[in-house]
Protein backbone atom coordinates (compact mmCIF):
# COMPACT_ATOMS: atom_id res chain seq x y z
CA UNK A 1 0.00 0.00 0.00
CA UNK A 2 1.31 3.41 -0.97
CA UNK A 3 0.56 6.47 1.12
CA UNK A 4 1.57 10.08 1.57
CA UNK A 5 2.42 11.62 4.91
CA UNK A 6 2.59 15.37 5.28
CA UNK A 7 4.23 17.42 7.99
CA UNK A 8 5.31 20.96 8.74
CA UNK A 9 2.18 23.04 9.03
CA UNK A 10 1.44 25.35 11.92
CA UNK A 11 0.89 28.90 13.08
CA UNK A 12 3.25 31.65 11.97
CA UNK A 13 3.22 35.42 11.96
CA UNK A 14 3.02 37.37 8.74
CA UNK A 15 6.45 37.65 7.17
CA UNK A 16 7.56 34.36 8.65
CA UNK A 17 8.49 31.07 7.02
CA UNK A 18 7.43 27.44 7.12
CA UNK A 19 8.56 24.32 5.31
CA UNK A 20 6.13 21.57 4.42
CA UNK A 21 7.20 18.01 3.68
CA UNK A 22 5.39 15.13 2.03
CA UNK A 23 6.85 11.64 1.90
CA UNK A 24 5.54 8.84 -0.26
CA UNK A 25 6.04 5.39 1.20
CA UNK A 26 5.28 1.83 0.18
CA UNK A 27 5.98 -0.12 -2.99
CA UNK A 28 6.88 2.55 -5.54
CA UNK A 29 8.37 2.01 -8.98
CA UNK A 30 8.60 5.64 -10.03
CA UNK A 31 7.26 9.07 -9.14
CA UNK A 32 6.35 11.53 -11.85
CA UNK A 33 4.84 14.89 -10.95
CA UNK A 34 4.62 16.11 -7.36
CA UNK A 35 2.80 19.20 -6.22
CA UNK A 36 1.17 21.22 -3.50
CA UNK A 37 -2.40 22.50 -3.47
CA UNK A 38 -4.22 24.54 -0.90
CA UNK A 39 -7.80 25.16 0.10
CA UNK A 40 -8.85 28.16 2.13
CA UNK A 41 -12.22 28.26 3.94
CA UNK A 42 -15.03 28.83 1.48
CA UNK A 43 -12.74 28.58 -1.54
CA UNK A 44 -11.89 25.94 -4.10
CA UNK A 45 -8.69 23.94 -3.92
CA UNK A 46 -5.98 25.59 -6.01
CA UNK A 47 -2.57 24.61 -7.29
CA UNK A 48 0.26 26.28 -5.39
CA UNK A 49 3.32 24.71 -7.01
CA UNK A 50 4.33 21.67 -9.02
CA UNK A 51 7.56 19.91 -9.89
CA UNK A 52 8.16 17.33 -12.61
CA UNK A 53 10.43 14.31 -12.35
CA UNK A 54 13.15 16.10 -14.32
CA UNK A 55 12.95 19.15 -12.04
CA UNK A 56 10.95 21.77 -13.90
CA UNK A 57 8.67 23.77 -11.66
CA UNK A 58 5.61 25.96 -11.90
CA UNK A 59 3.98 28.28 -9.38
CA UNK A 60 0.74 30.12 -8.84
CA UNK A 61 1.16 33.83 -9.49
CA UNK A 62 0.22 34.58 -5.89
CA UNK A 63 3.22 32.69 -4.48
CA UNK A 64 5.81 33.25 -7.22
CA UNK A 65 9.02 34.54 -5.68
CA UNK A 66 7.98 33.63 -2.12
CA UNK A 67 7.52 29.84 -2.24
CA UNK A 68 9.98 27.22 -3.48
CA UNK A 69 9.10 23.65 -4.32
CA UNK A 70 11.77 20.96 -4.36
CA UNK A 71 12.02 17.19 -4.25
CA UNK A 72 14.40 14.54 -2.99
CA UNK A 73 13.96 11.55 -5.27
CA UNK A 74 16.03 9.29 -3.03
CA UNK A 75 13.59 9.93 -0.20
CA UNK A 76 10.41 10.09 -2.33
CA UNK A 77 9.74 13.43 -0.69
CA UNK A 78 8.53 16.80 -1.91
CA UNK A 79 9.03 20.02 0.03
CA UNK A 80 7.45 23.45 -0.03
CA UNK A 81 9.47 26.27 1.49
CA UNK A 82 7.18 29.20 2.18
CA UNK A 83 8.77 32.58 2.86
CA UNK A 84 7.26 36.01 3.42
CA UNK A 85 3.99 34.43 4.42
CA UNK A 86 0.83 36.51 4.28
CA UNK A 87 -2.51 36.08 6.06
CA UNK A 88 -4.06 35.19 2.70
CA UNK A 89 -1.78 32.13 2.56
CA UNK A 90 -3.82 30.64 5.40
CA UNK A 91 -5.26 27.34 4.17
CA UNK A 92 -5.06 23.58 4.39
CA UNK A 93 -2.18 22.48 2.19
CA UNK A 94 -2.32 19.13 0.39
CA UNK A 95 0.45 17.35 -1.46
CA UNK A 96 -0.38 15.53 -4.66
CA UNK A 97 1.76 12.83 -6.24
CA UNK A 98 1.53 10.91 -9.52
CA UNK A 99 3.35 7.59 -9.30
CA UNK A 100 3.64 4.07 -10.59
CA UNK A 101 3.49 1.32 -7.99
CA UNK A 102 6.05 -1.43 -7.71
CA UNK A 103 5.10 -4.97 -8.65
CA UNK A 104 1.81 -4.27 -10.43
CA UNK A 105 3.07 -1.10 -12.16
CA UNK A 106 -0.25 0.58 -11.54
CA UNK A 107 -0.64 4.33 -12.05
CA UNK A 108 -1.91 6.18 -8.98
CA UNK A 109 -2.68 9.78 -8.14
CA UNK A 110 -2.48 10.27 -4.39
CA UNK A 111 -3.38 13.08 -2.03
CA UNK A 112 -1.89 13.78 1.36
CA UNK A 113 -4.07 14.15 4.44
CA UNK A 114 -3.63 17.93 4.50
CA UNK A 115 -1.78 20.17 6.89
CA UNK A 116 -3.09 23.46 8.22
CA UNK A 117 -1.06 26.62 7.73
CA UNK A 118 -2.28 29.66 9.64
CA UNK A 119 -0.66 33.04 9.10
CA UNK A 120 -1.54 35.70 11.67
CA UNK A 121 -1.41 39.40 10.88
Amino acid sequence: QVQLVESGGGLVQAGGSLRLSCEASGSIFSINAMGWYRQAPGKQRELVAGIRSYGSTNYADSVQGRFTISRDNAKNTVYLLMNSLKPEDTAVYYCNVDLVTGGSYKYLELWGQGTLVTVSS
